[in-house]
């Protein structure tokens, strides 16, 4: 066996399936994505090379701009809910009646598809009937406001769907994380006096603080890349105030049939993402990270 894998040819074999399947799937669409880009096409006719006219527009247009704000404004509210995400799984880590219950009901959210979790926060949501609305009423306040409706509440009201919609995910990603950690050390600093949190902050998260860079990355990258809760609650409304770049992208592709400036929005998120994580492997990575 072990002079079969040794041999070269045997493991490019190996390898070239999924090379194949890899380049099929993901390389040769990225490269077609950005050749559209340099297209005035309508899906169906003709295509027209116009070089970079759509990514010159896509810089000087607005809209891209206020959709790119949203987006990086629910990555900025994703990343600070990690913070609360990892602070369930530290509690659910220590000895506490109903820790496994709990679990399981974190993650009822996971078995839900988007579109269901989306026509669940509509009718809470309601400004009439909804449930959030009429609590607010038992509790004095006259007016509430229209969750979906209001350019000014509108994206926290999203953002708290998505957070809801998560919370089962990365809370199980830390809990596994947590499981890992040898029991030993925390004996150890027990006997040694150390306090519940101390043992969370100075000896719990950071052995687990690869997990958290993890994380971090997705949620990230998976808000930048957001679609399809937006598109079913709002549309990207009220006048294109919960607008991201995906739910753009989709209205100037198939909605517009601008094939050719859907694409090259499609080309720039791919951009952002990439250079976003890149960003954010250099400045959360350690010493042992960094490479001479």
């Amino acid at each position: 066996m072990n002079k079969v894998m040794s041999n070269k040819w045997i493991i490019a074999l190996y390898v070239l399936p999924s090379l194949i399947l890899l380049g099929a799937l993901v390389y040769i669409p990225i490269v077609m994505t950005g050749y559209y880009g340099m297209m005035q096409w309508d899906g169906i006719g003709e295509m027209s090379f116009i070089g970079l006219d759509n990514y010159i527009h896509l810089l000087q247009d607005s809209t891209f701009w206020f959709s790119a704000r949203n987006s990086f404004l629910l990555a900025l509210f994703s990343t600070l809910s990690l913070i609360m995400y990892l602070a369930v799984s530290l509690v659910l880590s220590g000895k506490i009646k109903g820790s496994d219950l709990l679990r399981k009901i974190y993650l009822i959210p996971m078995l839900l598809s988007s579109v269901a979790i989306a026509q669940l926060w509509i009718k809470i949501y309601d400004p009439n009937n909804g449930m959030l609305n009429s609590l607010l009423r038992t509790i004095g306040v006259e007016n509430p406001p229209a969750w979906l409706s209001d350019r000014s509440t509108v994206l926290i009201a999203i953002f708290i769907a998505i957070i809801w919609q998560y919370a089962g995910f990365y809370i199980i990603i830390y809990s596994a994380a947590l499981k890992g950690i040898p029991s030993s050390l925390i004996e150890a600093a027990e006997i040694d006096g150390a306090t519940p949190l101390q043992i969370a902050w100075k000896i719990k998260v950071p052995l687990i603080s690869g997990v958290i860079k993890t994380t971090v990355i997705l949620a990230i990258v998976g808000s930048l890349k957001y679609f399809d809760l937006i598109f079913v609650m709002t549309g990207g409304g009220p006048n294109g105030a919960s607008e991201v770049i995906a739910s753009y992208m989709y209205k100037e592709a198939f909605g517009r049939y601008n094939f050719g400036y859907g694409s090259a929005l499609g080309f720039a998120l791919l951009i952002l993402a990439l250079l976003t994580t890149w960003v954010i492997q250099k400045v959360m990575a350690t010493k042992d990270d960094i490479q001479y």
